[in-house]
């Protein structure tokens, strides 16, 4: 078993995709930690809003394997990729952490580049893996977040309803 760390972000109907995402994740993955829900400014596009959170699981999927299903997931959202997306992202599933591989990994990269860098990341994946350690930097989510310049990146946590369970920070 490997444990698995995702980003999840939608600006496009962004409750119910979250919310049906986790549904489909429970199903294949069963045991899910979840982040608090933030809503957040794109970085790379000004005035687009989204909703965040951090999905954590284990599983014996193989990493091709997991990365096609996570795919999967997205499409079944109706993701759009490329120019023709307009900046609308009905869900955006980032592969973190895939236990403490380090490397390629596919068209990506592990850990995820942006991990320490994005706030709408690291926040939320702070909460789920607090004490676990950054495999490249050597230093724990919880130290990353709590040296991690705020005033670069708004980001605020919001009341997020999921059968019945309330995603938020105290």
């Amino acid at each position: 078993m490997v444990w698995v760390a995702l980003s999840l972000g939608s600006n496009e109907r962004p409750r119910e995709n979250l919310g049906t995402c986790l549904d489909m994740l429970l199903l294949q993955f069963h045991d899910l930690a979840l982040s608090s829900v933030f809503e957040s400014e794109a970085v790379d596009q000004p005035g687009q809003q989204y909703l965040n959170m951090a999905v954590g699981f284990e599983t014996t999927l193989p990493l091709a394997d997991l990365v096609a299903q996570l795919k999967r997931i997205e499409d079944r959202h109706g993701r759009r990729r490329g120019p023709d997306a307009g900046g609308r992202v009905s869900l955006d599933i980032d592969l973190m952490l895939y236990g403490d591989q380090t490397g390629p990994a596919g068209s990506a990269a592990l850990p995820h580049p942006d991990i320490a860098g994005r706030a709408y990341m690291l926040w939320p994946l702070s909460q789920i893996a607090g004490n676990r350690q950054h495999p490249a930097l050597g230093r724990s989510y919880r130290s990353l977040w709590q040296e991690f310049d705020r005033s670069t990146q708004a980001i605020r946590p919001v009341p997020f309803d999921w059968h019945g369970r309330t995603l938020t920070v105290a």
